[in-house]
């Protein structure tokens, strides 16, 4: 997986933060999404991330996820 691809949210994964559903615990499974980085370093220094997947759904929302969380489109 890298920058630019094109995924699919696999697993069942509860947010908080979708901008419809503020506050509230919305499903994002089944959702669609283009990859706009994988977290491996923060301020320069390398780190290892828990949710190094970051995917950009619309203008106003994007998510972390595991690798095992998405599959490519």
């Amino acid at each position: 997986m890298k920058v630019g691809d094109r995924v699919r949210v696999k697993n069942s994964v509860m947010v908080y933060h979708h901008p419809a559903h503020r506050n509230e615990a919305f499903d994002i499974k089944g959702l669609d999404g283009e990859v706009t980085g994988i977290v491996v370093e923060w301020h320069g220094r390398p780190v290892s991330a828990n949710l190094p997947v970051l995917v950009q759904f619309d203008k106003k929302f994007r998510a972390h996820f595991r690798d095992d969380e998405v599959e490519l489109v």
